[in-house]
């Protein structure tokens, strides 16, 4: 679809600074500006792609000045990032604004579906499924029996959700996510093989959670594995049964916690940090990447390594690790002078 400056404008509640009429139908970077492209300028090291760049309009600031001529027409706004953010949510959201259930896809008799909901190809939706309104279940996307799905859910591609799934509204679960599978739950025999422990509980993710691609969350053994409100997991993070995710906490790629651990709000977990099982994390903690943690942290700590320490703590010990050899040969030559003065 094709917009003018002037609906842009209109649109981020700014103002117009050449052709209103200027038409835009795609979204570029300033420094591979287009015809027909809209881009913005928010870091003033980009400044000078302005004076060069093809696109057809580019959001500036309000106070923005040019120092020389500007060949695309400018939409000026309060905050530029702010408002390309904006508008790369409603493009993405007219790009995704699908409808209709697909002739393939198999529904359950039983199950309840919202208005306006989107069903594609070879999706599979069990007994006493209910789906809210506006939900789009893209192909191949398998929803176990007696799960519950909130209003503008979205669920990618070949996504799995196990029986008694519980999905709050706006969450966003991207292709591949597998939730609700079995917990690790395996109690050794005398002989060294296993009996497996059967995982009655379920998972609970409430609203406005982002689950990315291919990453897994186990059911409870019993009660429920939680991930609670606005939590962002990124791809391929791992998390086991019974543990509870606080709100707003944010997690990287290929981070692991064990079973029925406890991270608190707000907290950022970085890449490819791992977390032991039965431990408490509290609120608003930073994790730096590849950490690995093993005992319980308080509230409002900043930590890093393995095991991790407080940061400030743990990059003194790397100054000391880096210097080891040499601190080792002067404690070899005071054992040296030791032994002189002692002989």
């Amino acid at each position: 679809m094709k917009y003018t400056a002037q609906q842009i404008a209109t649109l981020l509640q700014g103002t117009v600074e050449g052709d209103a009429n200027a038409e835009v139908w795609q979204l570029c970077k300033i420094e591979e500006g287009a015809p027909g492209g809209i881009s913005f300028l928010a870091n003033p090291k980009y400044t000078h792609y302005i004076y060069t760049t093809n696109a057809s309009v580019v959001i500036v600031a309000n106070d923005f000045v040019a120092e020389h001529p500007v060949s695309a027409t400018l939409v000026r706004v309060e905050n530029p990032y702010l408002s390309f953010a904006t508008l790369l949510k409603a493009y993405n959201s007219a790009q995704l604004d699908k409808k209709g259930i697909a002739s393939e896809a198999y529904i359950s008799s039983n199950a309840t579906l919202g208005n306006d909901c989107y069903v594609g190809p070879f999706a599979y939706i069990g007994e006493n499924v209910k789906i809210g309104n506006n939900v789009k279940i893209y192909p191949q996307v398998y929803i176990g029996d007696n799960s519950v799905i909130g209003d503008n859910t979205t669920l990618f591609a070949g996504v799995r959700l196990y029986h008694y799934t519980m999905i709050g509204q706006r969450c966003i679960l991207h292709a591949g996510a597998v939730i609700g599978a079995d917990g690790f739950g395996f109690a050794p025999r005398e002989d060294g093989s296993y009996d497996k422990i059967d995982q009655i509980g379920n998972v609970v993710i409430e609203d406005d959670v982002e689950i990315g691609a291919n990453a897994t969350i186990d059911r409870a053994t019993m009660g429920s594995t939680v991930i609670h409100r606005g939590v962002k997991i990124d791809n391929l993070c791992q998390i086991a049964h019974n543990v509870q995710v606080g709100t707003n906490t944010a997690m990287a790629a290929q981070t692991g916690i064990a079973g029925s651990s406890k991270v608190g709000s707000n907290c950022v977990l970085a890449g490819q940090v791992g977390i032991v099982g039965h431990i408490e994390i509290g609120d608003r903690v930073i994790i730096a990447a590849q950490s690995g943690i093993t005992n319980s942290v308080k509230s409002d700590q900043t930590i890093l390594g393995t095991p991790a320490a407080e940061i400030h703590k743990q990059r003194r010990n790397y100054i000391y690790l880096r210097n080891l050899e040499r601190l080792a040969n002067r404690i070899e030559e005071l054992e040296k002078q030791i032994k002189e003065i002692k002989g």
